[in-house]
């Protein structure tokens, strides 16, 4: 392990290129350097570790050199190469990351509260589908209120295209987007432009082609826990050391050669670990000294995950708290199939997800299962909320956005209300001028598994009302086709047509308010409360006599409410400014509501998010 950054995988040394894999069970493990037609150049026996690693210091093999490893008669890419240029099944490359200039010395993370997430997938992203179209757009992003841009998972995968939560190779990012080169080039200009890079990495499986980690050991697997992808990874069991090393050094490989800021774990209730110390909590620690941050994506409502780990918990910054998602689409579309079922959209659950982080705290759901922790006393940044994300769309069999399914003035108030709640917002790709482009699920597996994956997609929604109908079934769209993959990318034009523009224009002024006149969003701070059977208020506090009331609703609904609520009534000797509403007709809408000083009265006639703020009454 001397001079080298991470356990296993091809590096280069003072001394050549220092090889290093872990394998068991095997009578010899032989790297074989092969030219771009896969022929092997030579073979050469690695040296056998007590620990179970075999390595070797090649002094002929520099960067660009192609590799396999040979274990006894199977050739196989190494599990943690650094790239694929032929793919996954292809031969592994040696790459230089010293070669590369960074100009981002003076770079500054942005902390915690000033998150404003962009989750993106860079094959749908733009017509190229690279990472060097990606960072074309950064302007955007920086003109829209973006601090983060959160990659879907880069860790190559089979086929040309993939969601990428099918990845086999986490240390390698995928070839079709581009070269690691290309990728540095990416974080390098990200951080130009001002924008933190926060990377999706998948801990909990593989994908179902290209994994070889299976033929060097069976000790990657613990067939005793389950995950719902199959046999969990073997964490803390026999021979587990090194597999615990695989994916714990991952997150300081990025840091450290692709200076990526922080990471999105998925599914992290899936990552069974009895260890002393949890792999999550290991990686945070890790993370954190280095200076970055870890976002978990936890269906629990587990506190948990982001309670300091000198108090038990795993120590992350931030979670996913979907409810707020499920209880907003409910109460917008009245659906209650699938997970939505678990909610039903009411004003109290809204309320509650609002004051506490999620809606969930220890409750039983419809199953009889509990689920939930309280949130109430966690600070808000450390809530990850969202109307719209990778999952949320492409689960749904034709893809479609929620600005697709509900009025165009609900989509603007559900937008303000995500925007400048207190809570760390995320934006998926294309919401921010409610694109017209559906994010279908697309896959390119070979014949046989795709057929499978095409079926097995189509089974998934035969429990659904709208697909009792096998014939209906067969409309949703194949995952293999192509047609599936080119229809999810992003209609970029649509951005400055109208209605799209306004939309755009509602995302950039709220986000630039939220920056400039919310900055504290720390509990005590600000309450929230229902006024009418349709409508809530949240207010900001803050000194002196300067609060921000926000009202909003979702569904259309008149509402007159007057001040006789504490949460309405400003101060003596003040009232209330209009500041700006999502019906403005600059935003797509015809009329705003209002409040009347006179009456101290307000009034909203269909879906809207209002902000007013306190003024002395002489100057109104």
């Amino acid at each position: 392990m001397k001079n080298r950054l991470v356990d296993q995988g091809a590096e280069l040394v003072e001394r050549g290129v220092s090889f290093r894999t872990f394998s068991t069970g095997k009578n010899a493990v032989s790297l074989a350097i092969l030219n771009e037609s896969g022929q092997i150049i030579r073979e050469t026996l690695l040296e056998s570790e007590p620990s179970g690693y075999y390595s070797l210091i090649d002094p002929a093999a520099h960067a660009g050199t192609l590799y396999k490893y040979r274990l006894d008669q199977m050739l196989t890419p190494d599990p943690a190469s650094r790239y694929q240029p032929q793919g996954v099944h292809g031969p592994s490359q040696v790459i230089d990351p010293r070669g590369f200039h960074w100009s981002d010395q003076d770079w500054r993370r942005p902390r915690l509260d000033e998150l404003v997430l962009y989750e993106l997938h860079v094959g749908t992203f733009s017509k190229e589908g690279t990472f060097e179209a990606v960072a074309a757009k950064f302007d955007h992003m920086k003109s829209v209120g973006i601090t983060a841009v959160e990659l879907m998972p880069i860790g190559d995968f089979a086929g040309d295209r993939n969601w990428g939560y099918d990845g086999v190779s986490i240390y390698a990012p995928a070839h079709v987007y581009g070269t690691p080169h290309d990728l540095r080039l990416f974080v390098n200009a990200a951080h130009r432009a001002g924008l933190a890079v926060i990377l999706d990495v998948v801990y909990n499986h593989f994908g179902p082609d290209g994994n070889y980690t299976h033929s060097f050991s069976g000790a990657y697997l613990n067939k005793s826990k389950d995950t719902p992808w199959g046999p969990a990874f073997n964490l803390d069991g026999p021979n587990s050391t090194a597999v615990r090393k695989f994916f714990s050094q991952n997150p300081i490989y990025w840091m450290t050669e692709f200076h990526i800021d922080g990471f999105r774990l998925d599914a992290t209730h899936a990552i069974p670990d009895d260890s002393p110390t949890h792999l999550i909590a290991e990686i945070a620690e890790a993370v954190q000294a280095k200076g970055g941050l870890v976002i978990c994506e936890d269906p629990r409502n587990d506190r948990n995950i982001v309670m300091p780990r000198e108090q038990g918990g795993y120590g992350c910054d931030a979670v996913w708290a979907d409810d707020f998602h499920h209880v907003v689409r409910v109460q917008m579309t009245g659906e209650n199939e699938g997970y939505l079922g678990y909610f039903k959209g009411t004003m109290e659950e809204l309320i509650k997800t609002l004051r506490e982080g999620w809606l969930y705290t220890g409750e039983l759901q419809k199953d009889g299962i509990p689920r939930g922790t309280k949130g109430q006393d966690i600070e808000p940044e450390h809530f990850v909320h969202c109307i719209s994300n990778h999952d949320q769309v492409g689960n749904r069999a034709f893809g479609d956005r929620l600005s697709q399914i509900i009025s165009p003035a609900s989509y603007r108030a559900a937008s303000a209300l995500l925007l400048i709640g207190p809570y760390t917002p995320m934006l998926f790709m294309g919401q921010e001028w409610a694109t017209s482009a559906p994010f279908l699920y697309f896959t390119d597996h070979h014949d046989e598994l795709g057929k499978g994956v095409t079926e097995g997609r189509r089974r998934e929604f035969s429990a659904f009302a709208e697909f009792q109908d096998p014939i209906t079934r067969e409309r949703i769209p194949d995952p293999q086709a192509l047609s599936t993959f080119e229809t999810s990318k992003l209609r970029w034009y649509e951005a400055s047509e109208f209605p799209n523009a306004g939309v755009l224009r509602l995302y950039q002024h709220f986000l630039r308010f939220r920056r400039r006149r919310i900055g504290d969003r720390r509990r005590g701070r600000w309450t929230v409360s229902q006024i009418s059977l349709t409508a809530i208020a949240i207010r900001y506090k803050r000194s002196p006599h300067d609060d921000l009331l926000i009202l909003a609703q979702l569904v259309s609904s008149e509402t007159q409410t007057e001040e006789r609520e504490e949460i309405l009534r400003p101060a003596e000797g003040f009232t209330w400014r209009f500041v700006m509403s999502t019906n403005e007709p600059v935003y797509g809408g015809d009329f705003p509501g209002l409040y009347d000083p006179e009456s101290r009265k307000f009034i909203l006639t269909e879906p809207e998010l209002i902000v007013f703020a306190e003024q002395p009454a002489a100057e109104r």
